[in-house]
């Protein structure tokens, strides 16, 4: 960003793009679960709780999107990262270096299927690449609204996918039955 001629982002500007990461995280993570690996949440696991109860901690697991994004936020103004493209690559490298290591360590202690460590190791470092993208853009501009149109659009688009996946068929719908 331009500071030369302008005065510097405020904390408000900051918390702002942090929170239009996390929302992008959050509707790449929604297409990802309730699309893509519904299957996987729907069977029985030794590893994952029962849904009525992963449901119920969701927005924990949100708050850890939250963490993330505010973690690439402070890593990317500590290293002058600018623009999507930079972003999305730093977001990458972080978020394969921090899921290869969550994934390598239940993988050496818990009962969870090698394929879907895979693909938790892999949405999971899309999904930082994501919030990084995000962040970068945010970087360049003095105002953060025409980047919450893209955002917006994002996530409603990747909520909708989910759902056709789910309505298709493709996609499994989980029946929660409190507490069985």
């Amino acid at each position: 960003m331009d500071t030369e001629n302008h005065a510097p982002p405020t904390i408000g500007f900051y918390i702002k793009l942090a929170l239009l990461s996390w929302f992008s995280m959050i509707g790449f993570d929604f297409f990802l679960h309730a699309g893509l690996l519904s299957q996987v949440y729907s069977q029985p696991s030794p590893f994952l709780l029962p849904l009525d109860l992963a449901f119920a901690y969701i927005p924990i697991g949100y708050i850890s999107f939250l963490i993330f994004g505010v973690f690439l936020l402070w890593l990317m103004l500590k290293l002058k990262l600018q623009r999507w493209k930079q972003g999305f690559i730093f977001g990458l490298q972080v978020g394969s270096l921090t899921w290869g290591a969550f994934s390598l360590g239940l993988f050496s202690i818990a009962t969870v299927p090698p394929t879907l460590l895979v693909a938790w190791f892999l949405g999971q470092t899309i999904e930082l690449g994501i919030g990084g993208g995000v962040i970068g853009y945010g970087m360049t501009q003095r105002s953060l609204r025409r980047l919450f149109v893209p955002v917006f659009f994002f996530v409603i688009v990747s909520v909708v996918i989910a759902i056709v996946l789910q309505n298709i068929g493709f996609a499994q719908v989980p029946v929660i039955t409190n507490g069985s």
